[in-house]
């Protein structure tokens, strides 16, 4: 058995989207914190060796609840072409790159939205046990024929339903990404595309899916695409631009979870010359607005929001996006543990990820350490002071010498 750890930190956000506490030491034990003390606690510590955190926050590990691992978000034409084209054994350097920015930001968990050859989901399979960022695939997603999504995924072939192409094609991915809406419009205000697939369709994929043990995330903008998707028992709504405020009431009603990825309107806006003329951004701007109107309206529904980014989309960078997005979430009106929630608590729950999201007794001592106080993120995350695992600086991030105090 291990000897017992202490960490005295400054100031600590658990997940939960409770209060902030200050002062507070860390009992841990084989990894797993075993007490969680207020600032006096210190004085009953027996042991001379405490690890000095005084000065830093700490919060449970990101978690990236959308994103598409093969694309980097380049501005380059050039080389977003080359990976929307590329075989996987081309992109697979690619995807590692992008899971390393993803770690040295502190994300430890996503959910990728799938790609055209199925490569996130052959590359997770070949590398999850050697590698700290957990992956939660896709595979490769189901659209309509002829419809927006060739870039990520395959349809039905002719006159085969939506659930007869899905066990015909079974994978081993952990999700099902269905595609029922096309994409929003950069020049057009608020403009709404028609539904993929009938409610019909989209309920039996789900009810087929979920003999396996799989749930459904689906791309859908629009009232129409989103509420079908939630007639139909769809477990996550990806995006849900336009969808409106009776859909906002249904899915806090039916317990969907949302993930906005509001970023990317803001990084069209931000990048609109690279995107080759096809941007207004007073259209653009407008889209945002929306968007985070609808995200204050589910804060006050009660609908859970998971933090997602869309990283691979023009302008947004894996891991980076991450603190752009929790910047929106604040902008939307949400407090600190609020958006600290969003992009922890409720992404580990979406993805099934027991192992954190929170920090409490009896879960593991995993966490990110930010220099300073609560009050500079998340502003601070993006050059993280250190990363612990079970307790324990990782070694594949370590900038420093672990701290001690002698008392």
């Amino acid at each position: 058995m291990k000897e017992k750890q202490f960490i005295f930190v400054g100031w600590m956000i658990d997940g939960s989207g409770g209060p902030i506490r200050d002062h507070v030491l860390l009992e841990i034990e084989n990894g797993v914190i075993t007490e969680l003390h207020d600032g006096c606690g210190i004085k009953n510590i027996t042991t001379d060796r405490v690890t000095d955190l005084s000065h830093c926050t700490i919060l449970p590990p990101l978690v990236d609840s959308h994103l598409h691992l093969f694309m980097s978000g380049t501005l380059d034409p050039e080389i977003r072409e080359r990976q929307l084209t590329a075989d996987c054994n081309e992109l697979e350097p690619v995807i590692a790159r992008h899971l390393n920015y993803l770690f040295s930001h502190g994300v430890l968990a996503v959910r990728d939205g799938g790609d055209r050859g199925g490569c996130a989901l052959g590359y997770s399979r070949r590398m999850e046990a050697s590698f700290p960022v957990q992956i939660k695939t896709t595979g490769r997603a189901w659209k309509q024929k002829n419809r927006y999504g060739s870039l990520i995924g395959r349809s039905p072939l002719e006159g085969e339903s939506l659930a007869e192409g899905f066990i015909r094609e079974t994978d081993e991915a952990d999700w099902v990404k269905l595609v029922n809406s096309g994409l929003n419009s950069l020049k057009r205000f608020g403009r709404e595309t028609a539904g993929q697939f009938t409610v019909e369709e989209m309920t039996r994929l789900v009810e087929v899916a979920g003999l396996q043990g799989k749930k459904v995330m689906v791309h859908a903008n629009g009232v129409l695409p989103v509420k079908e998707a939630l007639q139909a028992g769809c477990h996550s709504i990806e995006h849900g631009f336009f969808m409106g405020r009776e859909n906002i009431e249904l899915m806090a009603e039916k317990n969907v979870v949302w993930v906005p990825t509001a970023y990317t309107m803001k990084a069209y806006g931000e990048n609109s010359s690279a995107a080759g003329g096809s941007v207004d951004l007073k259209v653009v701007r407008k889209n945002l607005e929306h968007q985070l109107d609808q995200m204050e309206s589910a804060r006050q529904a009660g609908v859970t929001i998971a933090l997602g980014t869309d990283s691979g989309s023009l302008g947004v960078l894996h891991g980076e996006s991450v603190v752009e997005e929790m910047k929106l979430l604040k902008k939307a009106g949400f407090s600190l543990p609020e958006i600290v929630q969003c992009a922890t608590c409720n992404g580990a729950r979406l993805l099934g990820i027991e192992e954190f999201g929170l920090l409490k007794k009896g879960k593991p001592a995993t966490f990110l350490v930010s220099r300073g106080t609560s009050g500079q993120l998340p502003r601070k995350l993006t050059y993280l002071e250190d990363i612990y695992i079970a307790g324990n600086p990782s070694p594949m991030y370590r900038k420093n010498p672990v701290k001690t105090v002698l008392r």
